[in-house]
């Protein structure tokens, strides 16, 4: 019967398949500069993040949208690893901001206020095949058309743009008050394949602690990643992403203790381990490795 029920599993984990594109690193950190500061990209990329965003939508005001792409396309010609967030797809500035992500060659769009599939196909034929685009979901309208926005070819991820959804919804709380929401962006991520949602930012700079509870919260809830605003987030959301020195200890005691019972039941910790509990020890093994060589 256990073999019956594990076998179960596999076909059920397989029946799930990751879209091609999306077996890339999993970044667990993107960290923002404005786009007006473009001499703050290399500093940016001392802290360490996953990826730098370039941010052309809020960082920069009306008056400055033109000026902007112009010193980003004389500034990052050809600079790796720069994801963009262009402007909304409602803005006269979206098609110009798209060219500007092929002619710099941007690693990734991050396409705000994320509601229509169709304005990801636009951005889609406006870039360079494979450039990942990652939807911001910031509104009810993007929530409530998640499972199509995440159909769509070349979406990557998703990201929690939180603080615009609250005040879409009228809601107050980062905590409780968003669970549903999070773990709705989760669970449409996984059922098309696509790598764990990236969650939003946290506003607070100089308090290590409540950072670290913001990235652990995401996590714990399946998230893959968070958005950086100041580089002293990166380190600490970094280190939360990573598996800790228990975590991986156990696991191995799990992959050992499985090996070494060669398909027999077997306990560890006084507690006995079954094949969902040996893939996940093979996951926490695979990530530390990754990791260890970045």
């Amino acid at each position: 019967m256990d073999g019956e029920r594990n076998r179960e599993f596999r076909d059920a984990r397989h029946r799930i398949v990751l879209k091609p594109a999306m077996n890339d690193i999993v970044r667990r950190t993107y960290l923002f500069v404005p786009a007006t500061r473009t001499d703050r990209v290399a500093k940016a990329q001392a802290a360490r993040p996953d990826a730098v965003i370039l941010d052309l939508e809020d960082a920069v005001p009306v008056s400055g949208k033109t000026a902007a792409r112009d010193a980003a396309s004389r500034d990052l010609a050809g600079a790796a690893g720069i994801f963009v967030r262009v402007n909304g797809p409602d803005t006269q500035w979206y098609d110009d901001d798209l060219a500007l992500c092929a002619a710099i060659g941007a690693a990734g769009v991050l396409v705000p206020k994320a509601e229509n599939p169709e304005h990801l196909r636009h951005a889609s034929q406006h870039l360079p095949a494979g450039v990942p685009i990652l939807p911001l979901i910031e509104t009810a309208r993007g929530f409530g058309n998640l499972a199509a926005l995440c159909a769509m070819p070349e979406v990557q991820r998703v990201v929690f743009g939180s603080i615009d959804f609250q005040v879409d919804l009228g809601i107050t709380g980062e905590g409780e008050e968003l669970l549903y929401f999070r773990s709705g962006l989760v669970l449409a991520s996984r059922l098309a394949g696509l790598q764990p949602p990236v969650d939003g930012v946290t506003v607070e700079i100089n308090d290590a602690q409540v950072i670290r509870d913001d990235a652990l919260r995401a996590k714990r809830l399946g998230f893959g990643g968070k958005l950086c605003i100041h580089p002293k987030q990166v380190a600490p959301v970094n280190e939360c992403f990573r598996p800790s020195a228990e975590d991986i200890a156990w696991a191995k005691r799990i992959v050992e203790a499985a090996a070494a019972a060669k398909g027999a039941a077997v306990a560890v910790d006084g507690k006995m381990v079954d094949r969902p509990v040996i893939l996940k020890a093979e996951e926490i093994l695979r990530d530390s490795h990754r990791l260890a060589a970045s």
